[in-house]
């Protein structure tokens, strides 16, 4: 890695500077073009922006011990969700299956005992995500894991901003002063949880832990969340982390 960690927090204003850095640096081919392959500019309004949802399973919640075992994306923008773009692959994570691991997202043994490694659809991938804004739930799975499964294939790791629909639900629901007086009352607080934040904006229950269906499970969260609470000219550098 070129100097920035996977826990470590880059700014709105790093994020430009980062990624033009790495533009300079990256030596494998793959890597070359995805941070050759320019994002929107920061100012760019969130209705021009095309963005990709993008999930992981994994076997745990750890980078450096645990691994990716499947990936689903979704591109889509504010005003339409490209299904038949879709992409979804099953990895074999080259580390034991806990019991735990399959109870949570339902692949099993035989299933990976089939599957590649990530090696083998990560060129695939990159490029799907490759000048597109990736939307997740939740980033502290997905940008660590992506980052630590690139750079142990090909010695450099893959950091970039992300729009993260947890973090918007935590600043209208954990972060307010209405929160912090709900805390003080001993109140628990609200669920930030992807299925829990899809109820509050009417969306349909889908079934959980499938990378592809959360994939578009988070796209469509995005599109509820702007619509309700921001504005299509709502710039990306306002909802980008």
């Amino acid at each position: 890695m070129h100097g920035i960690r996977p826990r470590q927090k880059i700014t709105q204003a790093d994020w430009a500077g980062y990624m033009a850095q790495r533009r300079e640096k990256a030596r494998n081919p793959a890597i070359q073009n995805f941070f050759g392959t320019l994002l929107p500019e920061p100012e760019t309004p969130i209705s021009q922006v095309p963005m990709v949802a993008l999930d992981m399973e994994t076997t745990g919640l750890d980078e450096r011990r645990h691994a990716i075992v499947s990936v689903g994306i979704v591109p889509f923008t504010l005003d339409r969700i490209k299904l038949a773009e879709r992409r979804y692959w099953v990895v074999n994570p080259s580390r034991p299956l806990a019991e735990a691991s399959i109870a949570y997202h339902h692949i099993t043994h035989s299933e990976i005992a089939q599957a590649p490694d990530l090696d083998a659809i990560l060129d695939e991938l990159l490029i799907q995500l490759a000048g597109r804004l990736v939307v997740v739930h939740f980033r502290n799975i997905e940008r660590p894991f992506l980052d630590a499964a690139v750079n142990a294939r090909r010695g450099e790791g893959v950091l970039f901003p992300m729009i993260d629909t947890m973090s918007l639900e935590a600043r209208l629901h954990r972060q307010t002063l209405w929160a912090r007086f709900r805390r003080w009352l001993g109140r628990p607080p609200v669920s930030i949880r992807l299925n829990a934040s899809r109820e509050r904006y009417g969306l349909p229950v889908y079934q959980g832990h499938h990378a592809l269906v959360d994939a578009l499970a988070t796209a469509e969260l995005l599109q509820a969340q702007i619509a309700t609470h921001y504005r299509s000219e709502t710039p990306l550098k306002d909802l980008w982390c």
